[in-house]
This record gives C-alpha cells, sequence and structure tokens, in this order.
C-alpha cells in the first residue's frame, strides 16, 4: 500500500508515519528542500529505508505543492491514501501566513490528490473549524460554526470546507482536540495549550505555603488529547471500509474543564492544593468583563502585557471560557472494537509534566539539558514503533529488573514485542513486574537469581537456554554501590568484594554463559550499565568505580574479537539517577538526577543504534581532565572530597549523631552552591 503525507515531519507526522509503515506501507513524504537532512535523520528514528520513506520535493505554498509534473504522472493511479496533515497549528501565527498554509496550501493538496488519482483524501482539520459554537457541536454539524474572528478558527474551518465540496474524490476529515505530548512518554515538541500554564504553576507550587489550598473556577470546558490517541484513532479509521465523506472527532468524549486541567496538572506537580469550584456566576462576570475590556483598546493591551509577563500569549487566555461541548459519539462507536479511546487527562498528566520539567521547561538542569542534547546526537526519541522493529520476536535479558532503571527498560521492550526475562532476586517484586507486563499485553518470565553468586548464575544460565535456546539481547544493569572513603574501609575488605562479584564478575558470567550461543548464530548485543564515575574518578567512590571499570575494561577487549562475527558491546556510563541506591545518601538530593524513564531510554537508544559508548560531556571532560592535567584534577577531586563528610553510617555513628548531622546537608542545588562557595573562599574575608 503507497501513501503520500504532507506536513510528516510535524509533530502528528512523526507518530503517523510509523504506524503506516507498520502496515507494511510505502510512504512518500513532502518535504522541502531544506528538509531533506532532517528527513534522513528521522528515517533513522523509524527504523526505515530510503525505499520506506521516500522524499518528494514540494512547498506548500506552490501549485500542485510544487511537485515535479514527471514524478506526478510517474505515480499517478497508484497512490492508495493522501494524508494533508501539513499546516499551520499555532494560535499566535499571522493572519496571512495562516491563509497561505491552512487554506492556499489545502487547496492545493487537492490538485495534486486529484492529478495522482490518489484513493482517498485524508484531510486533517480541528475542533478549530468549529469556531466558538455555543452549546454542542456533533461531528455532522459544520455550516454551524460559531464566531471564527480569529484567523486560525477561520482558516481551519474554510480549508475544511474546501474539501467538503469534492464530489469527484473520496475524502476522510479528522477533527483532533487541542493535542498534547503522548500519554505514556510525554514526548512533544513545543510549549502549546494547556502547557503555557505549566511554568505559573511550577512557580506557584514554589512559593505558596504548603498546606495551603487554593481555590479557582471550573470555568470553560477544554477538549486535549495525547498523539498518541490520535494518531492510533486517525490509522485505524483510515483503513475502515466503507466510511468515506464521513468526519471523525478524535476529542475526548467529557473533556476538561479549566479548572479540573489546572487541579490535575499541580497535583502532578506536587504543588498546594487547589480546588476547582463550579460557580457560574464568575464565568458571566469573566464574559462580561472581557467584552466590555475589548471596547477600551489602552485597557486591552495593558492586560494583554500583564498576560504576557506571565508566559501565556493573550490569545490564550480568551479562551478559557471555551463554549463548546463536542459530540464524539459516532467515531466512539467506530472505535470501540478497536479497543481504541482517549484516556482522561488525569491519567496522563503526570507523564506531561515530567516531559515539560525535563525537557520544555527553559530553565532545565544542565546534565537534563546535556542528555536531551545526547538524544539528539544520536536518532532522536525512541519511539515505541522504531524499538519494535529492533526487537520484536527476540529474546532479551534485563538484571536488576524489577525497579528503578531496569523495571522501565523491562516494560518498555515488553510493549515493543520482546520476550523479556526479568531478572532479580525478590520473587515478590518479580511477580509484580510480570503481572504489569501481562496488564499491557507483554511476554516476559522471571527468574530469581542473586547474580553476585556464581551457583546462581549457571543455574541461570542453564535454565535460561534450556527455556529459550539463546538470548540475543544481554542488558547488565544490577549492580551495587557504596559511597565510602577507604580511610574508613581498612577493615571492610568484603565491600570491595561484593561490589566486585555483582559488578563484575556477575555479569561477566552472565556474557560468558550467552556468548557460545551468540557467537555461533552471529547475532548478539551486551549492553553494560556502567557509571559516569569511570570516568571522573569520584571520591568514596574506589570499590564501586573500580568494579565497573573493569566490566568497562573487559568489554574493550573482546569487542573487536567478536565484532566479525556480528556481536556488538556497549557501554553506559550512566550519569545519577533517581533509583532506591542512591536513596540512603540524603546529598544527592542537591544534584541534577536523571529519572528512570530518561535512564531508559538511554538504554533503549543504545539497543536501537548499537554505539560503542555512551557517554555524556561532562563525563567525557572529566576523562579527558583526568589524562591530560591529572594533577590538577586531583586538586580539584580532593577539594570536593574536603567538601562533605562520609555519611553517618560510613563513619559509624548513632541515630542521633546522625540525625543532627543531618540538619547541614544542602538538600538544594542554592544551599549546595553557598557551602561549596564557602569551602573554596574560606579565609578569604571583605
Amino acid at each position: 500500500m503507497n501513501y503520500f503525507v504532507t506536513g510528516g515531519t510535524g509533530f502528528i507526522g512523526r507518530f503517523l508515519v510509523p504506524k503506516l509503515l507498520d502496515r507494511g506501507g510505502k510512504v512518500f513524504l513532502l518535504v522541502r528542500p531544506g528538509s531533506l537532512p532532517k528527513l534522513a535523520a528521522l528515517r533513522t528514528l523509524w527504523g526505515a529505508s530510503a525505499e520506506q520513506v521516500v522524499a518528494v520535493e514540494g512547498d506548500l505554498s506552490k501549485k500542485r505543492l510544487g511537485v515535479k509534473p514527471a514524478w506526478v504522472k510517474q505515480q499517478a493511479g497508484k497512490i492508495d491514501h493522501f494524508f494533508h496533515l501539513a499546516a499551520i497549528y499555532d494560535m499566535e501565527a499571522d493572519a496571512e501566513s495562516q491563509r497561505v498554509s491552512n487554506v492556499n496550501g489545502t487547496a492545493q493538496a487537492i490538485v495534486l490528490a486529484k492529478a495522482l488519482r490518489a484513493g482517498c483524501f485524508h484531510q486533517v482539520s480541528s475542533i478549530a473549524a468549529a469556531g466558538l459554537y455555543e452549546g454542542t457541536f456533533t461531528e455532522d454539524m459544520f455550516e454551524e460554526a460559531g464566531a471564527l474572528d480569529h484567523p486560525y478558527f477561520l482558516t481551519k474551518h474554510e480549508s475544511e470546507g474546501l474539501v467538503r465540496k469534492e464530489t469527484e474524490m473520496k475524502w476522510r476529515i479528522y477533527r483532533p482536540g487541542m493535542v498534547v505530548g503522548h500519554s505514556e512518554t510525554g514526548e512533544m515538541d513545543k510549549i502549546d495549550g494547556p502547557y503555557y500554564f505549566f511554568g505559573l504553576l511550577d512557580n506557584l507550587s514554589k512559593v505558596t505555603p504548603e498546606g495551603l489550598p487554593l481555590v479557582m473556577n471550573k470555568a470553560g470546558l477544554l477538549n486535549i488529547v495525547p498523539v498518541d490517541f490520535v494518531v492510533n484513532a486517525m490509522d485505524y479509521l483510515a483503513h475502515l471500509d466503507g466510511q468515506d465523506h464521513q468526519c471523525f472527532f478524535l476529542t475526548d468524549p467529557d473533556g476538561i474543564r479549566v479548572g479540573d486541567l489546572l487541579k490535575a496538572t499541580m497535583d502532578a506537580a506536587n504543588g498546594p492544593k487547589l480546588r476547582s469550584l463550579n460557580i457560574g456566576l464568575l464565568d458571566k462576570a469573566a464574559k462580561l468583563a472581557g467584552s466590555g475590556i475589548s471596547k477600551f483598546p489602552s485597557v486591552k493591551s495593558l492586560g494583554e502585557k500583564a498576560v504576557a509577563r506571565l508566559g501565556i500569549p493573550p490569545q490564550v487566555i480568551g479562551y478559557i471560557n471555551y463554549p463548546t461541548r463536542f459530540d464524539s459519539t459516532k467515531t466512539q462507536a467506530f472505535l470501540e472494537p478497536a479497543g481504541i479511546s482517549c484516556p482522561p487527562y488525569e491519567s496522563y498528566a503526570q507523564v506531561l509534566w515530567d516531559y515539560w520539567r525535563h525537557f520544555l521547561r527553559g530553565d532545565n538542569d544542565t546534565v537534563i539539558r546535556e542528555v536531551d542534547g545526547l538524544f539528539n546526537q544520536f536518532i532522536g526519541r525512541p519511539t515505541l514503533a522504531v524499538l519494535r522493529r529492533k526487537v520484536k520476536g527476540q529474546i532479551v535479558m534485563v538484571t536488576g529488573a524489577t525497579s528503578g532503571i531496569g523495571k522501565e527498560c523491562a516494560l518498555r521492550l515488553a510493549r515493543a514485542g520482546a520476550t523479556v526475562l526479568l531478572v532479580a532476586r525478590t520473587v515478590e517484586k518479580l511477580d509484580e513486574t510480570l503481572k504489569e507486563i501481562a496488564a499491557k499485553g507483554g511476554d516476559a518470565q522471571a527468574y530469581s537469581c542473586d547474580v553476585s553468586s556464581e551457583k546462581n548464575c549457571q543455574k541461570l544460565v542453564k535454565d535460561v537456554l534450556r527455556d529459550h535456546g539463546h538470548v540475543d539481547i544481554l542488558v547488565n544493569n544490577a549492580g551495587r554501590s557504596i559511597r565510602r572513603s577507604v580511610r574508613h574501609s581498612y577493615d571492610r575488605f568484603h565491600d570491595f568484594e561484593r561490589t566486585m562479584e555483582l559488578n563484575y564478575f556477575g555479569a561477566l558470567r552472565l556474557i560468558l554463559g550467552f556468548l557460545p550461543g551468540m557467537e555461533e548464530r552471529e547475532r548478539g548485543h551486551i549492553i553494560n550499565i556502567s557509571s559516569i564515575g569511570v570516568l571522573t574518578s569520584p571520591p568514596r567512590f574506589s570499590a564501586y568505580v573500580a568494579s565497573k571499570s573493569a566490566l568497562d575494561a573487559f568489554s574493550l577487549c573482546a569487542a573487536p574479537e567478536y565484532a566479525a562475527k556480528n556481536v556488538s558491546f556497549t557501554t553506559i556510563h550512566m550519569p545519577l539517577v533517581r533509583t532506591p541506591m542512591i536513596a540512603p545518601t540524603s546529598l544527592y538530593k542537591a544534584f541534577p538526577t536523571l529519572s528512570p524513564e530518561q535512564a531508559r531510554d538511554l538504554v533503549i537508544k543504545a539497543i536501537i543504534s548499537k554505539p560503542k559508548r555512551v557517554s555524556t560531556g561532562l563525563g567525557v571532560t572529566g576523562a579527558v581532565a583526568q589524562a591530560t592535567i591529572p594533577s590538577v584534577t586531583e586538586a580539584f577531586l580532593s577539594q570536593a572530597y574536603a567538601l562533605f563528610p562520609d555519611s553517618p553510617a560510613a563513619r559509624g555513628l548513632s541515630e542521633d549523631e546522625a540525625a543532627a548531622e543531618r540538619g547541614n546537608i544542602p538538600s538544594s542545588k542554592l544551599e549546595l552552591a553557598q557551602k561549596m562557595f564557602a569551602q573554596v573562599m574560606r579565609g578569604v574575608h571583605w
């Protein structure tokens, strides 16, 4: 099946194209000449070849989208579905650019689709085509649209009208609600819609005294939909027989009041408790005030400037009292057999918030920005579709699979179609993880094993080879960390033994157990979760870093021996991650850390692209400094060592002594900076 797609490099398109590829389709993507490098990166992200995703040069503003006549003649009659996604989705864009893209672009897309004799023309419209209709707007309504004063509403209405007038070709129209990030990963490409309020809520949560409740009116009914629901529904409906000349609402059946949306988001931000009240009188007052203010340009301008200072476009404030409810009864009936439904905003608000906080917020932590850059340096954020192409049907073992990074990896791999072998010590936690995977339709098997035990490892390898015959991908994630100065370890040789047994020998036993099968099948991938500490050599981690360094060295030596057999080794020098392993060290609360989900994505990247090493710039800088200016580096690390003491447990303090000391440990970046400044400037007075 052949598809022609405009706007395929946009946000919705980036998720729709993999769905079409999953159907075994060939996708022709309209791209401007300047965007060809971007398409090359997207092909890698989608796991597709140049033969599967073919670039067609063109431009939305030109006649017949600027596609060459010779190409049209060659492909005429061969395009089964023409998806027109390209448009300006921006309330702040000027009227002229919206008209060129949304109206003229649609007109020329129709001309091109006719010339290609496409099987069906699929128009991605918007609920904005209804204007500010007061009341319930159904899927069969169009001419009844309300106020269309805003150019975005007007151009979406007019562009949909162009499609509806066509009688010579088959068409289907989709009206999504306000599209936000992915409901499971949070992935979003820009600040838009409800995201405009996230910064305000974040600041509010920081300055509001703990326990003080806030009250706001519920206000208007918004319709928020996650991008994964939109593309799943669109993909299904586009291939449903006998539904041409239909319009589908891809909306939340219930919608969500503005106050309830802000309350759910504030809960996700761990901010003050927000009470959302239904006060109709306030709605009427706000509406009257808005219409009154609009009559006085100077007052209106002043209000818009005040709102803009909060980071919220004035155009957005106008829709807090959104008057329309969208009736998607017909579309729901079509989607129900496929099990496709729009999740309520409250169920994925936390995911959206976490993604915004880590990747969209302007003042992201340095490490977070660096890792985000690392994602882009490889092949973009890992989607489930491209991961599925890499691991579907493969046997993947993950050690330490019941918490933190390991659990996140296991859940993600299972959703991508891999058979995941969960390895951990605690049977109860293994059962919990198995149930989570089964609930989402994944395939997994649990093996209780203490990887630090030679006997247990031997049994694990034997059992796995008996049950599955081989392992395609081995993720050595299980690890033990100890933060203790050498001077406090004179009588604790077992600290070094324990870290080596798990971090090095345990991982090595599994590698040696499954390598023969990989070599014989000439296919395999071994991923070792190392640490940024191997590159930066932090004090107090001699036992931990030594064990991870040993595994790194083994992999570097072994990799060339197996390269000809198509067996890959990847070492991930993982930055600090918020897992149970770092919880005992309260000092870490003051340092920027990755979430387990972000760490998981680094592992998924490694599975997809098979790099030799995944390291952050901070880690590489530390390694270069160690090699080139060791004396300076040692002096710096010595200062860092003197800055904070060993943990109370490492020094054998009593509980009372430990409690008294914990009050002096910085728990925020500001306190950490103050203590570092005092340490560096000690003895200097002015």
